[in-house]
């Protein structure tokens, strides 16, 4: 036994720590759980009793040989290294670049300011749908083409469960809670099933407002929009109406303005009309009031809605809507510093 601690005394006194992986080899051979300074202690209780102390106190110098070798080398790298790492204070400070918000997030955000100071409230509601808030309170017929699964995804086998093809859908809930007066706007994302394209996509966001009350009408709903497209796209921007048709409203109309990615001349996003449609609009229907249970006698009201992604390429001058999800930095950097 005395022999084996004298050659461990040797091996240990003359082990090399001159680096980090020398020292951690060491620590591992000697002073882990299972290394040989483990070994030898185990060994003590096979000793003959009168021998033990004198070998318990030679394992004991040997340890503290170990430990001592150990922290010294365990020292002298720490100081060099420390040598080495401290920081030049006379570098010049590295600033960190700040990310940007996306443009859908920035011109939703304008949207939506726009219209609260016209008096409109914020409102939300659920991407999952059933039949009745997306189509049957909203007028829809029975064999409307919205209702096949060419134009909507349904999610389950039950056709009752959906993904919203319009933020119509918090219209619903909204008139289904709350009396009239209503002035509300409903910014969200919707889901339809069609080709992706440069101008269309599977997934895009709508912002829908509805105003309901006593004696409103259709002068009301064109003055709102308006006002909308004047403070989003400036004074000098031409606006018309269309006639048009949509379940929920009647008369319907559609609202376009001049192409301002070509300036009217004609590309790819205006269909070469030098105007693009920017949203649908309309007088509510007495049926869908008075399937919500509002009094189609006491009350009238107008709805609209717009694709935020379509209000963002003609802001922006963007010609492809795949852009807006492809997430490609070169084309977001593009928006650092706009709020």
């Amino acid at each position: 036994m005395l022999d084996k601690i004298e050659k461990a005394k040797s091996a240990i006194s003359s082990a090399s720590l001159q680096d980090a992986a020398q020292l951690e080899a060491f620590r591992l051979e000697w002073l882990s759980r299972k290394g040989l300074l483990q070994d030898l202690m185990a060994g003590l209780k096979d000793a003959v009793p009168e021998d033990r102390r004198a070998l318990g106190q030679a394992l004991n110098d040997l340890k503290n040989l170990a430990w001592a070798r150990f922290e010294e080398a365990q020292n002298s790298l720490g100081s060099s290294k420390s040598d080495v790492d401290v920081p030049d204070m006379n570098l010049p400070v590295q600033f960190l670049s700040l990310g940007s918000r996306h443009p859908l997030s920035i011109v939703r955000q304008q949207m939506v300011d726009i219209f609260a100071r016209m008096g409109f409230a914020l409102a939300d509601g659920p991407e999952i749908e059933d039949d009745h808030h997306n189509f049957s309170a909203l007028n829809f017929p029975e064999n409307h083409p919205a209702r096949e699964m060419q134009d909507t995804f349904f999610i389950s086998r039950n056709p009752d469960v959906l993904l919203r093809t319009h933020t119509s859908t918090v219209q619903v809930r909204l008139m289904e809670k709350q009396k009239p007066p209503i002035r509300a706007i409903m910014p969200g994302r919707v889901y339809r099933n069609e080709a992706i394209s440069a101008r269309a996509h599977c997934l895009f966001h709508q912002i829908e407002g509805l105003y309901i009350d006593r004696n409103v009408g259709f002068k009301d709903l064109k003055q709102t929009l308006y006002h909308f497209v004047k403070e989003m796209f400036g004074p000098e921007q031409k606006i018309r109406f269309r006639p048009s048709y949509f379940p929920f409203t009647e008369p319907s109309a559609e609202m376009d303005i001049s192409c301002l990615i070509c300036q009217g001349e004609g590309c790819n996003i205006c269909k070469h009309t030098g105007w693009v449609e920017i949203g649908g609009s309309g007088m509510v229907d007495p049926n869908v009031l008075e399937a919500n249970g509002i009094n189609p006698e006491e009350f009238t009201g107008f709805a609209f809605g717009m694709g935020i992604e379509r209000i963002t390429m003609l802001r922006y001058g963007i010609r492809d809507l795949r852009l807006f999800t492809e997430n490609d930095v070169r084309f977001l950097r593009q928006f650092s510093g706009i709020s």
